[in-house]
């Protein structure tokens, strides 16, 4: 872990403190505010929505201006979509919100490959170890989000608009941090130059496949059971700082294996870790749908963050193996696409599922994407096993 790591961890982890922040508060602030209850989430959505149409934007901003002009960018959206976010809470304006959110998605967008980044910043040898420990970061937000949105909660007269102001705060730090980093230089284009596969060629490689298939189905459980939480315990009578609560073991789940994610990936093989990762999201329905206590909330929640770990990081490291230096931007925008457009789906399906069929129903929709991960990654390793047999 050089200094540069070190500095994308600090920035992965307030990137991972807007997040927990919006996924606490949006949906009950856009229940209080939306015109009907099934609308609760459209917030959230809106978050994911501005991710999947900012994949393109960002993927020509990194081009034009390189990683960290590009991440700089990023961060000033962040600051004024939390200021339009908060001008949204104190006016009551739902679609002003919406609008908001969709806003910050191009800020979710940037952070999301602070991932891939990790890669360039370390040896080859240790990619793996770099892309895990870089989303250990994370823990930050599990710690600093869930606080964050607790405290700020009644700061101003409109319950909640001080945590979006509090978001602006965090987004500024952001920005300084990311000032001292500093990434490898990236040598000049010339019309020379292979400008790698095409997509289409890039998209059909099984490796590929596979690795989209893992990090847009895994995210989208996750965000699908997290998005819903907060509803589903206000409905189950919980305070919010116990969704809170719930919500910050959740996110230490998420991260705090990312500092043994990249040794388990390097000695057991990915595949096998992601097949863990799918256990795991299926022990967190077990236990969802066997009662609605506290400390079940929690052990869910736990469970579903470290799947989602296993998944994610498993599925970055995957993806390294299927595109060129010369073919990395779009390829990476792709694979943020596809996990943005099913995040976009599930933001949308857990407030209307929670609201309307409840949280025992929701959880049971969820076995589908984990069937299907699951499926994938046992494709993909009997080509490998007869592709090795063969030769």
């Amino acid at each position: 872990m050089n200094k540069n790591l070190w500095l994308l961890a600090a920035a992965q982890g307030l990137f991972l403190t807007n997040n927990v922040v919006f996924i606490a508060i949006n949906g009950l602030v856009g229940l209080s505010l939306a015109p009907l209850g099934w609308m609760a989430t459209l917030p959230v959505m809106g978050y994911v929505v501005g991710g999947a149409l900012s994949t393109p934007l960002v993927a020509r901003s990194q081009t034009a201006l390189g990683r960290k002009g590009s991440f700089q960018l990023g961060l000033v959206v962040a600051v004024l979509s939390a200021l339009l976010c908060y001008w949204a809470a104190i006016e009551k304006n739902f679609w002003l919100l919406v609008a908001a959110t969709v806003i910050a998605g191009y800020y979710s967008a940037n952070g999301q490959l602070y991932r891939f980044a990790a890669a360039e910043l370390a040896k080859p040898e240790f990619r793996e170890k770099a892309v895990s420990l870089v989303l250990a970061g994370g823990l930050v937000g599990a710690v600093l989000g869930p606080n964050l949105a607790s405290r700020t909660r009644n700061l101003l007269d409109v319950p909640f608009a001080g945590a979006y102001l509090s978001l602006a705060g965090v987004a500024l730090v952001s920005m300084a941090i990311m000032a001292f980093l500093r990434f490898p230089p990236v040598p000049p284009k010339k019309a020379s130059d292979d400008p790698g596969r095409p997509l289409s060629e890039i998209i059909r490689q099984p490796v590929f496949m596979v690795a989209a298939i893992s990090a847009a189905l895994g995210y989208g459980v996750m965000n699908l059971l997290m998005a819903a939480t907060p509803l589903a315990m206000q409905v189950c009578g919980f305070e919010f700082s116990d969704a809170a609560l719930v919500l910050e073991w959740h996110v230490i789940g998420m991260f705090a294996p990312g500092f043994f994610t990249g040794h388990l990936i390097k000695r057991f093989g990915v595949l096998p870790i992601m097949g863990v990762g799918v256990v795991l999201n299926a022990v967190c329905i077990a236990i969802a749908l066997s009662g609605v206590d506290l400390h079940q909330f929690i052990i869910a929640l736990f469970f579903l963050g470290v799947g989602w770990n296993f998944l994610f990081t498993g599925s970055t490291t995957l993806s390294l193996r299927a595109y060129r230096p010369e073919e990395k931007d779009r390829a990476q925008a792709a694979i943020n696409f596809f996990v943005f457009a099913t995040m976009a789906v599930t933001s949308f399906a857990s407030g209307a599922l929670v609201t309307t069929q409840g949280w025992q129903l929701l959880n049971l929709g969820s076995l589908v994407p984990v069937v299907l991960t699951g499926a994938a990654l046992a494709w993909l390793a009997w080509r490998q096993r007869s592709a090795h047999n063969g030769q």
